[in-house]
């Protein structure tokens, strides 16, 4: 039997996977194995495919030899992982992510290549979703209407998928004045056949601009087409809310305040660790798009959240972070309370308490909450040409508020943040605060590099790898200012972005003339 992923084996050229072998590719379980001729022509088929591309999604393909599947590339736990480990509000008690975290990467390392590998390997099942819904549709096996909302879900994302690749392996929309700097390939045909291997590898990097522009075409479409309203797959407001985030990095505040104005169903529950309660994970008023887990299909013990940030600890929350100022010592983010609370005391040491499931890993990863897009809106009113900061104070309090002792007296106040810059600065605090372990830290890096209020000047400086900071390190009261023996790394300096795999490079000459300068 062929299985209908098997397609992905013929773009092992454009994808760089020629060193896996065609038996691992199709070692996919629990994705259901279906003949290739076969997966289009009955619903029931068209279902299993679209639930493939999520447990794709979810799950990954770490390496040819991981026979237990992936850890969580790139959208189930990596892009948690990967992202907090490029920041400094997080600190590696181990070696595990000390590549990433210490920016010692290069074109072969594991964990920059998998994001590139699995990135467009998912982007790949997406284009073969949408041309076999058509194909299905066009044959009367399902209606129009439902093969909409499937091609909206695959539009959905592969929009993300591109756009989170764009985030590591290119410089930030205003690099040029134009984003005209050089992005990474959108890739909107499904290869199954050598001719579209032949075509797909003479496409070069297309520009930042251009790259906007597809992934806010596909998120208008998936908008528009998608019918789903489950959070654990792509529905019309998780467009409308990944929207908000794309204008945000685009710097096109007006769109951002349109788009996170729309979504009006959408509410902050009391408590800030609702959402990371596993019984409410799916079910509470913030979460907008989340990926599910299950005990048989997780990242594992080497990827799953639950594992990493959980039971192993092996990144722990930085006193850099833990001891700002502005973030408030009763604050109920603080709460470690055993099973419940939102932090993890182990011997005076912090770690995260939102990935509770230490034995069966079935958190789901928070891809998008409310929460953001509330701050999204609160910055793009403070940059606006004309600021409307008390809008801009109002989301941040909403944000912020729900997690003080007493909002009363704790809330910012208009007399204290009375300039964008200010305002501007509280939010950006907020936001490591409130996403803090939810791998959102370095898109902020790379995204204000070129920041007219709040440059980030590279990879900031952070405390050593694989170093477990002392539990005196943690003591409240005033700023972190001990050693941050893990050296910044200035935006201009090569390190800043990930390179191209080795993988593509050996197989892929037009790419090959692309690298990222340095590499």
């Amino acid at each position: 039997m062929k299985n209908i992923f098997k397609t992905i084996l013929l773009s092992v050229v454009v994808l760089g996977m020629h060193s896996c072998s065609e038996e691992t590719l199709l070692d996919l379980s629990p994705i259901i194995n279906i003949a290739e001729e076969d997966a289009f022509t009955t619903a029931d088929y068209v279902l299993a495919s679209m639930n493939g591309v999520y447990n794709a999604a979810a799950i990954g393909r770490y390496n040819s030899t991981d026979n237990n599947g992936g850890r969580g590339y790139i959208w189930g736990a990596a892009f948690v992982e990967q992202g907090d480990c490029r920041g400094e509000d997080v600190v590696t008690t181990a070696t595990f992510y000390g590549i990433t975290y210490a920016a010692t990467y290069d074109v072969g390392s594991a964990n920059n290549v998998y994001y590139w590998i699995d990135g467009y390997r998912l982007i790949n099942r997406c284009n073969l979703m949408i041309e076999g819904v058509n194909t299905a549709v066009a044959n009367g096996v399902i209606t129009s209407a439902v093969g909409n909302d499937y091609i909206g879900q695959a539009k959905f994302l592969r929009a993300i998928t591109h756009f989170e690749l764009l985030n590591y392996f290119a410089r930030c929309y205003n690099y040029t004045p134009t984003a005209s700097h050089l992005g990474i390939p959108y890739r909107e045909v499904g290869i199954n056949t050598q001719v579209e291997i032949d075509s797909e590898i003479l496409k070069p990097r297309n520009t930042v601009a251009e790259c906007y522009t597809k992934i806010l075409s596909d998120l208008n479409d998936a908008e528009s087409l998608i019918t789903n309203t489950s959070v654990t797959k792509a529905s019309k407001n998780a467009a409308i809310a990944f929207k908000t985030r794309v204008y945000l990095q685009k710097r096109d505040w007006a769109n951002v305040i349109t788009e996170g104005n729309k979504l009006t169903t959408y509410s902050l529950p009391a408590s800030p660790g609702t959402p990371f309660i596993l019984a409410s994970n799916f079910t509470n008023t913030e979460s907008i798009f989340s990926l599910s887990h299950s005990s048989t299909a997780n990242p594992g013990t080497n990827g799953a959240l639950g594992a990493m940030y959980g039971g192993r600890r092996l990144v722990a929350i930085s006193p850099i972070i833990w001891r700002n100022t502005k973030w408030l010592t009763d604050d109920k983010r603080r709460d470690a309370t055993p099973l419940t609370g939102m932090v993890q005391n182990i011997s005076g040491r912090i770690y995260t308490n939102k990935y509770k499931d230490v034995t069966n890993f079935t958190d789901g990863s928070p891809i998008i909450r409310y929460a953001e897009v509330l701050l999204n809106m609160a910055e793009a009113n403070a940059r606006l040409t004309t600021p409307n900061l008390t809008s801009a104070l109002t989301m941040l309090n909403t944000v912020r508020n729900r997690s003080l002792a007493t909002p009363a007296t704790q809330a910012y106040t208009a007399t204290n943040l009375n300039t964008p810059t200010l305002i501007v600065n509280a939010i950006l605090t907020e936001r490591r605060i409130e996403f803090l372990m939810e791998g959102r830290r370095w898109s902020d890096i790379q995204r204000l590099e070129k920041d007219d209020i709040a440059p980030s000047a590279g990879i900031p400086a952070k405390l050593k790898n694989a170093e477990p900071p002392l539990a005196a390190e943690y003591t409240l009261g005033t700023e972190y200012t001990g050693p941050r023996l893990q050296l910044a790394i200035p935006a201009d300096d090569f390190r800043f972005l990930w390179p191209i795999p080795i993988n593509e490079l050996n197989t892929n000459p037009t790419l090959a003339a692309q690298q990222n300068p340095g590499w």
